[in-house]
């Protein structure tokens, strides 16, 4: 079984990195609330993932999209994303939790900050539905989809854990241990990125592999 997709999308997702943005919006939560957002947020990661997976090839079809192409944009996003975990950022763009910055209080008011922002756009933004929707037209037969969308389940899991136990990782990390693991995390995804475009760049130019 390829475990690549999996390292792909840890990499992307990186829950990790989230804790703080999970820590900060939850604060005056009680214990019940947090755990109904750990919830939310697991669940809702899995169905983003999932559904990129089976309604993705369908969606670049409708819009007369190469997958070559796409390729080389999801290479570039995934790039992208690795220069700002190398950062030590999110691998999604922080600068769209700005006007999220009372999320308390969307939460009061009824707002899931479950879903908006810790879902979409930190933990599953445009970066890992690319990375998904290339996995999945490299999916041969039914086990390799399966195994894809068994993959979002393992990241709904971590997603979980790491909320779960956001408190204890904050206090044995530390700022520099999180942004370190970041760093690393960004690595490697900086390198499956080239791959991804290298991969898309040959369809587009076989020439190049010449």
């Amino acid at each position: 079984m390829d475990f690549k997709p999996l390292v792909t999308l840890l990499a992307v997702v990186n829950p990790l990195a989230i804790v703080p943005f999970f820590i900060h919006y939850t604060q005056g939560f009680t214990r019940a609330q947090r755990r109904r957002t750990v919830i939310t947020a697991a669940f809702s990661a899995f169905v983003v993932i999932a559904s990129s997976a089976l309604l993705g090839l369908q969606i670049l079809e409708f819009f007369s999209i190469s997958l070559a192409s796409f390729q080389v944009g999801g290479g570039m996003l995934l790039l992208i994303s690795s220069m700002n975990m190398l950062n030590a950022q999110p691998a999604e763009a922080k600068a769209q939790t700005n006007e999220y910055e009372d999320g308390a209080e969307k939460a009061a008011m009824g707002a899931s900050i479950a879903v908006v922002p810790l879902t979409i756009p930190l933990l599953t933004g445009p970066a890992t539905i690319s990375t998904v929707v290339i996995y999945a037209e490299r999916a041969q037969n039914f086990l390799q989809m399966s195994a894809l969308i068994g993959y979002g389940v393992v990241i709904g899991l971590a997603t979980a854990l790491c909320f779960a136990l956001a408190d204890p990782i904050a206090r044995v990390l530390g700022k520099t241990g999180i942004n370190v693991m970041t760093r690393l995390m960004g690595l490697i995804l900086a390198a499956l990125a080239v791959e991804v475009m290298a991969l898309g760049l040959l369809k587009l130019f076989p020439g190049l592999g010449r």
